[in-house]
């Protein structure tokens, strides 16, 4: 199927296996999805591949948005481009000694090795106070000096990383603008620009990522692009950024710590639009890939933003970007029996290559999808991922099985096989528990949407496991992501450190700070080539009591409307507190310690219902299938999902197959298809 109007708007979610497109053609307001095999190592390749499927010619697409990976696995694999810090004299260990955590807190073992070596972190001399106070100029002979060591040391990219730049960044542009003259190239990164907050681990960290990331990434999107334009392609490149907005090919490039999480990122936001159209503004989402399963909230709504997180341990970003809990619990996932004679499951896992015993290339061990593909959820005659692999191997399955888990445990193979999945099911709920009980919410309030391509065959189980009475999987579970890129706005985020007593601060600098960084944001919103339905600004200060040490991030949801007043910012805090503690502490100062803004840029949005299906259900039975479960033997009917009308009823035990996932409808349990394509599982 292609278009040869320039209306097409394509999504593209480049994973481990499988490359994924969402297509939108808005000039008939129809959809459809494609999958190509990723080319590890080439990712331009499988997306080029993609492209091809969608049209005749790429300039046939008016509009590409990219979640990438290429940024996340580079930092996990530690292929980095190599990189060099200048920084004030006496800091050069800050990366490394880091908040002096350790990376098993109650151990005694563990290393860390940081991203740029110590030969590689250079001092000068400079200094600025806390207050923002010039101490000591900068010597830019030094930095020159500096900046052509590192040169000739092989380094590709540089960070300029000073001391309390956040109050005071001059020093610092002054050496950035010296060593730009002599780099070769525009990686050089300046800690002030990538994050001017106060907490200089976290900067320098976050700064350095980006630094180091630039080459990688950068030159990934630059080949892209060029390979699209050769096609034809005259439209815009957009890139997901973690926080779950857009932005454009130019400023991913740029701050290309931004793209870390990227697909995931995507994923939740496409959750978040279908929970919403189809009645549940409250939703947990469980993406179940290859090799872990992520899981976040959203409440109200709105995805649960975080103000940083941790790719592995001591390699910190601190940027906006969405909640997403990750445990080693995905189809690739490993089971085993440890010398105490208890099963594992994950967090190795076989991945997409070799991938399950089941796929025939070579791995000899169980994993997850064996135990799926034994106990009859998965139809082993079924191709895989639209022909991938013609069939899987179900006696391979069993032989591993067999061989690493029921003789160590004693079990028959099958139940050996549900004990995998039980195990499995347990560690992902309590994943499912981490972002929603522990963090005050209830899960019986939320219903749950699995997706990626494994996500669905346990719907049934977590709705169990965790109490919750509804599940939603989506029409297209494993492009989900893809389906987000196309969902997702615009956005930019900016932060400023204030760091000033309630009492203290003045109202109107605030004010004049909010314009600044509108402006700012705008500039890019304006450059990105996008037109926009409307621009919304979100306005937030993180704040805390004296003392403490966190902070809580107050929304000042009228900023921008009425004045500000140390009085309405005392409300807001006050009524945050209380939200998320259950009181205030009356006679303690309050502190205002960072000033954050999002400007985003509303892209036009499709109706969801362009996904309902059109068929009437006659070819939708594809006869029945044994499957064990719960200990014993079910003749379950095997439907053609997507070939369900609206309002079809399905009881199970039930498996509905589509390209990209398997449902598994246990007994006891019934989904109906809904206005948007959606199954809406519920307890019979």
């Amino acid at each position: 199927m292609t278009s040869t109007g320039k209306s097409l708007v394509v999504g593209v979610d480049v994973g481990g296996t499988f490359t994924d497109l969402f297509v939108l053609d808005e000039a008939n307001g129809t959809a459809r999805i494609v999958k190509v095999p990723s080319t590890r190592g080439e990712e331009a390749r499988g997306f080029m591949n993609g492209v091809a499927r969608v049209a005749d010619s790429a300039a046939a697409i008016a509009t590409i948005v990219h979640g990438t990976t290429v940024g996340t696995n580079a930092l996990l694999e530690r292929k980095v481009a190599r990189t060099g810090i200048i920084t004030t004299r006496g800091f050069r260990d800050v990366l490394e000694m880091r908040r002096r955590d350790r990376p098993e807190t109650w151990g005694l073992r563990g290393s860390f090795t940081p991203v740029v070596p110590r030969d590689l972190r250079r001092e000068v001399d400079e200094r600025v106070l806390a207050d923002g106070t010039l101490h000591t100029a900068v010597d830019l002979d030094q930095v020159r000096a500096e900046a052509r060591s590192l040169l000739e040391a092989g380094c590709e990219a540089v960070c300029v990383f000073f001391i309390n730049t956040y109050a005071n960044p001059g020093n610092e542009r002054l050496a950035v603008a010296a060593v730009r003259v002599l780099w070769p190239n525009p990686h050089v990164t300046s800690a002030s620009e990538v994050l001017p907050e106060i907490r200089e681990f976290e900067r320098c960290s976050t700064a350095t990522l980006n630094a180091a990331l630039q080459p990688v990434v950068g030159s990934y999107l630059e080949r892209l692009e060029s390979d699209l334009r050769g096609q034809g392609f005259a439209g815009e490149l957009l890139v997901v950024q973690s926080n779950g907005g857009l932005m454009s090919r130019q400023t991913a490039s740029d701050l290309p710590v931004r793209t870390a999480l990227s697909g995931p990122a995507a994923g939740v936001i496409a959750c978040a639009a279908i929970a919403r159209a189809a009645g549940f503004p409250n939703a947990i989402t469980g993406d179940m890939g290859g090799t872990s399963f992520d899981v976040s909230l959203v409440a109200n709504g709105e995805a649960a933003l975080a103000a940083q997180t941790a790719i592995e341990f001591g390699m910190v970003i601190r940027s906006p970007m969405i909640q997403i809990e990750t445990i080693g619990a995905g189809g690739g996932s490993i089971a085993s029996v440890d010398a105490s004679g208890m099963l594992q499951v994950g967090p190795e896992s076989a991945g997409s290559v070799p991938g399950p015993a089941c796929y025939g290339r070579g791995n000899m061990r169980p994993t997850v999808t064996d135990a799926n593909v034994l106990l009859g959820r998965i139809a082993a005659d079924r191709p895989l991922g639209g022909g991938l692999l013609a069939a899987l191997d179900a006696e391979k399955s069993r032989q591993v099985i067999e061989e690493h888990v029921a003789r160590p445990l004693g079990l028959d193979v099958h139940a050996a096989a549900e004990a995998i999945l039980t195990v499995a099911n347990a560690r992902m709920a309590g994943a499912i528990r981490l972002v929603s009980i522990e963090r005050g919410h209830d899960p019986r309030r939320f219903a749950y949407m699995p997706f990626g391509g494994g996500g669905a065959l346990h719907v049934c189980a977590m709705m169990r496991e965790v109490g919750v009475a509804t599940g939603i999987v989506p029409r297209y579970p494993g492009v989900t992501s893809a389906l987000g890129c196309v969902i997702a706005d615009m956005r930019h985020d900016a932060v400023q450190t204030l760091n000033k007593p309630l009492t203290e601060l003045d109202v109107g600098d605030v004010q004049r700070r909010i314009d600044e960084l509108a402006a700012s944001c705008q500039q890019r919103l304006d450059s990105s080539g996008v037109r926009f339905d409307e621009v919304r600004e979100v306005i937030a200060l993180d704040m805390l009591y004296a003392g403490q040490t966190h902070t809580l991030p107050v929304v000042l949801a009228d900023a921008g409307k009425v004045p500000l007043t140390a009085a309405s910012i005392r409300a807001a805090f006050e009524a945050a507190y209380t939200a998320a503690f259950g009181r205030v502490l009356d006679g303690i100062a309050i502190r205002v310690m960072n000033l954050r803004y999002a400007r985003i840029g509303v892209r036009p949005k499709f109706d969801l219902a362009v996904l309902a299906p059109e068929g009437k259900g006659s070819t939708a039975s594809l006869g029945s299938q044994r499957v064990f479960h719960q200990g014993q033997w079910h003749d379950a009917v095997r439907y053609a999902r997507l070939e369900l009308p609206v309002a079809a009823r399905i009881n199970g035990p039930a498996i509905l197959e589509q390209v990209d996932t398997t449902v598994w409808l246990e007994p006891g349990f019934h989904a109906e298809v809904d206005a948007h394509g959606n199954l809406l599982v519920r307890p019979s």
